[in-house]
């Protein structure tokens, strides 16, 4: 067998994974590797921050459902992708991190002021699943695997491979990698025994809901998960992390934090919950809503780690394995099922719609200023409908949430961990994912697309038609609503504003980008479509009122997003936030990314 370099072994390692993009930043620790991936035909992607890398790499696999692997440099890089790994965890992305080192002897050498060295493992020991390091080159397979496997296994989340220059040079045999069917478990069904009860529940159920979080659609379950929707014939919850909408599925679906969701979740008497942690947003599946029938209201759950059963709520059938393989094999034991739609659906739906149709009503109309409510309705009015949503911001955030006038099949948010300024990175990392035949749609507000506004050159250089929709109000709007719920609507509100000399749609330009400047409602829709038809990244700046996003009690479903943090008792500084709302009370509709 022909003798092998370290860069086309790890390339072997990473493609037996069905992994076919590489992000990283150039730098002499894997020019090797990307030479050698280039003539692989594999992909190549380089952000200009790290940070920003670990956010595209999100994107992408939402869009796509496999793992991701990030090359990153030492010392400086890697501790500029720390944030990012946090973030993955929080957001259960199956990722491996391959780590660049100086020599090893460094580690031990009694000297001051080394260049780009530092012991990197413990920046991440409580931001990976695993952290792995090659000393020696015969350690590198069993080290890969192991990365992959954790990463992969129960609750996924990132690895960490560090790879020092030492071995870098070291050569192999070229014998075949192993299948990844061969080093870790692949496959996941649910024992037959669960099986039976959860059919036997679901067929004697008399109000059954499906409730769906963002891990069915990161897995790409689209189909296998409308066929299970229609044969059981019931509602389908969205969790917090769920904007889209299974096909088919429109006249059924509903989010949990919605009056509608609320009524369905209170009515209930066996849920059906899968690919979601039943976390902090859901109430944990057993306060807000679900308290109304709780003590006698079954629960289904389908979850990879055996060790999440019975955490956050008492669970009657657990289904421990991956939704990939249970949801088929759910479907297939319910046999010829076929329940009628329950009766009181066209009243959910009635109410659904009336409370976003209420809201609509109640936003002005005016040409200027826009109000962010305007800027959500007419600009999403002019998206294509296979579209994929990525959402980023605070206040302009949750109106173009509420006030879609698409229904996505794909969206995301940073639900689990809550930040903004990821929208950008991952809005890239998705239309590389999803090509030319689709577009993506980033929906945002300036404070948040300030973040990383450095990767529309990203964008450019590799042709991303992605669309950027900007809620600019030259100000950080939820922040500047916290300081009025706290001091009173006059406060000052020190560093929650700036000058009006900001030009998204300049800057954009500036980078090969189109642009567009918006500052009239009725310029909005031709703007998106003059963007779309460009078919270039690019960035629409739409000025809108500042007051509309610094009130709180204006900012639809901000109520129920405080609500979640009800057990503390406070939410961005606002002392005494209100008690949990009654079941059928409502909020608005904005959780969970990878939906765990």
């Amino acid at each position: 067998m022909p003798s092998q370099t370290m860069p086309e072994r790890l390339l072997d390692l990473i493609q037996a994974e069905g992994i076919d993009t590489l992000f990283g930043i150039p730098d002499p620790s894997f020019f090797g590797l990307f030479l050698e991936a280039e003539r692989r035909g594999m992909q190549i992607v380089s952000p200009h921050h790290e940070e920003a890398m670990a956010l595209m790499a999100d994107g992408y696999f939402r869009m796509t459902g496999k793992p991701v692997v990030m090359c990153v440099n030492k010392g400086p890089g890697v501790g500029n992708i720390a944030a990012g790994a946090n973030f993955l965890l929080k957001e259960n992305v199956p990722a491996v991190f391959i780590m660049a080192q100086r020599q090893r002897f460094y580690e031990q050498r009694v000297r001051r002021g080394k260049m780009q060295y530092m012991s990197q493992p413990p920046l991440f020991e409580n931001a990976v699943k695993y952290a792995g390091v090659i000393e020696y080159p015969q350690q590198t397979e069993e080290i890969f695997q192991e990365a992959f496997r954790q990463a992969l296994s129960g609750v996924p989340g990132p690895s960490y491979v560090e790879v020092p220059l030492g071995v870098m040079q070291a050569k192999f045999d070229g014998s075949p990698v192993a299948a990844p069917s061969r080093y870790r478990l692949t496959r996941q069904r649910a024992d037959d025994l669960s099986i039976r009860e959860a059919v036997e529940l679901l067929k004697g159920a008399k109000a059954p809901a499906l409730l769906l979080g963002q891990g069915v659609f990161v897995s790409r379950q689209h189909e296998a998960a409308r066929a299970l929707a229609a044969k059981l014939g019931c509602p389908i919850l969205q969790s917090n992390a769920v904007e889209a909408v299974l096909p088919g599925m429109e006249d059924r679906t509903f989010p949990y934090s919605s009056e509608a969701g609320s009524r369905i979740a209170a009515a209930s008497d066996v849920v059906l919950a899968i690919g979601t942690e039943l976390g902090e947003a859901l109430n944990y599946g057993r306060g807000h809503a679900w308290k109304d029938g709780d003590a006698t209201r079954k629960w289904i759950y389908v979850e990879r780690d055996a060790t999440a059963f019975g955490v956050n709520r008492p669970i009657d059938v657990p289904l421990v394995g991956d939704l990939v393989d249970i949801i088929p094999q759910l479907t297939e034991a319910l046999g010829d099922l076929s329940r009628a739609l329950p009766a009181e659906l066209p009243e959910w739906t009635k109410l659904r719609d009336d409370t976003k149709r209420a809201l609509e009503d109640r936003v002005p109309s005016a040409s200027k200023p826009i109000h962010t409510g305007r800027l959500a309705i007419e600009a999403t009015k002019a998206i294509p409908a296979d579209t994929v949503l990525v959402r980023d911001g605070g206040a302009a955030s949750m109106w173009f949430s509420a006030l879609l006038q698409w229904t996505p099949r794909d969206a995301m948010w940073s639900s689990n961990w809550g930040a903004i300024g990821n929208g950008l990175p991952m809005a890239v990392g998705a239309q590389l994912a999803v090509g030319k035949d689709r577009r993506v749609a980033l929906l945002t507000g300036d404070s948040a697309f300030l973040f990383h506004i450095s990767e529309l050159e990203t964008a450019v250089r590799k042709n991303l038609p992605l669309i950027c929709i900007v809620a600019v109000d030259h100000a950080w709007g939820i922040e500047a609503a916290s300081y009025k719920a706290n001091f009173g609507e006059n406060t000052a509100t020190p560093e929650a504003r700036w000058g009006q000399e900001v030009r998204l749609d300049l800057t954009a330009q500036s980078f090969g980008a189109h642009g567009e400047y918006v500052d009239r409602a009725e310029d909005i829709g031709p703007a998106v479509e003059r963007a779309i038809a460009s078919g270039k990244p690019a960035v629409i700046h739409v000025e809108v009122d500042q007051a509309a996003n610094s009130t709180f009690n204006g900012i639809p479903g901000f109520l129920e997003f405080r609500n979640w943090f009800g057990e503390e008792g406070d939410f961005l500084g606002v002392p005494g936030a209100a008690p949990a709302p009654a079941a059928g009370s409502g909020g608005g509709s904005t959780e969970n990314s990878s939906g765990y």
